[in-house]
């Protein structure tokens, strides 16, 4: 395995990084007009706040944040230490990612299955967890030098946003207040992807499509276009606002839902211009953690449409099976409904 920034720039797309045909991005233009909803946190009030989440929900499973009190320097920071670490060389890299022997600290290219793939992803990740901070910090990387002081900073003000949302949900949902607060739904990691040019970006991806497996993602999408969001069966671009969040539903979250909030598929796009990276906190249950819909949301007017299942089963299949989400989940919890 070999990082694809560390090849590159030779100018040509390997054979195993080029798509089957349908499942290009080909050339054609993806329209921006109909971007996902933006939703201002400081000149709204909190009904607002919450009707509109819901129906972002509800119809995309995205959208963006404003006004959401985290401080720009930080958010700025945590990106330049973020663009600072995949400008490593490759064997500097590796050796911040490998001093947890369990190894909580990841670095990888395309993704976890890379040995297994038929075909590999434009990208490069390093993930780690973030909770209890004080037990994870000492196997993040410790290069660059501000990394661990900046992204424990910015994984703090991330856990009080993510809580945040995930409160304005409850109330959207008649669940609540605190249900996501308790220590199952409280496992967070940080992934940080980055997106090299790309020679042939019309026959590869840096990330297919997929839904996320968690119960919220929240992205810090850097200046660079490069995610898009399927909805009506077409795919829109996400144009990134200055210093704005990106929030999508995740999947378990559609699971909890009972099926009212859509864990959206999306994918990444790569250019042949400008590299791109970015910084996504995801809110992961624990791995024992049960996912089911939520009690107060089923009766016998609106029965469970998912079965119960334990998480890290459910991530391991997901793993196995990235491609293949929607059969890995109808495998796993037997669904009635997708």
């Amino acid at each position: 395995m070999k990082l694809v920034s560390s090849w590159c720039y030779d100018g040509s797309l390997p054979e195993s990084y080029v798509m089957p045909p349908e499942t290009r991005p080909g050339k054609s233009i993806v329209p921006l007009g109909k971007s996902i909803p933006v939703i201002d946190f400081q000149h709204m009030d909190r009904n607002e706040i919450v009707e509109q989440i819901m129906k972002a929900g509800e119809e995309y499973g995205f959208f963006q944040v404003i006004n959401h009190g985290v401080c720009e320097d930080l958010m700025e920071e945590t990106m330049k230490v973020a663009e600072e670490f995949h400008a490593m060389p490759a064997m500097e890299k590796e050796k911040e990612c490998s001093k947890d022997p369990n190894g909580s600290c990841k670095l990888y290219t395309s993704s976890y299955s890379y040995p297994r793939e038929d075909f590999h992803l434009w990208r490069d990740a390093v993930t780690h967890p973030c909770l209890p901070s004080e037990e994870c910090i000492q196997f993040w990387p410790e290069n660059p030098t501000k990394y661990r002081e900046v992204v424990g900073a910015y994984t703090v003000e991330l856990r009080k946003l993510s809580c945040r949302i995930l409160d304005l949900i409850c109330d959207g949902l008649g669940l609540s207040n605190g249900f996501f607060s308790n220590d199952p739904y409280q496992c967070p990691k940080i992934m940080i992807n980055h997106y090299p040019p790309c020679p042939e970006p019309s026959l590869t991806l840096g990330l297919s499509r997929h839904r996320d497996p968690s119960v919220i993602t929240i992205l810090l999408p850097g200046h660079v276009l490069g995610l898009q969001v399927f909805k009506d069966g077409e795919w829109i671009g996400v144009e990134p606002l200055p210093n704005a969040f990106v929030v999508n539903i995740g999947f378990l979250l559609q699971i909890i839902s009972n099926g009212k909030l859509k864990g959206a598929e999306h994918r990444v796009v790569t250019n042949s211009r400008n590299a791109r990276t970015t910084v996504s906190y995801f809110v992961y249950p624990s791995d024992e953690c049960i996912i089911e819909p939520a009690k107060a949301l089923v009766n016998s007017c609106n029965p469970a449409i998912y079965k119960a299942f334990k998480y890290i089963d459910f991530l391991t299949a997901f793993i196995l099976k990235a491609e293949e989400t929607d059969e890995t989940v109808k495998e796993l919890i037997d669904l009635d409904y997708y």
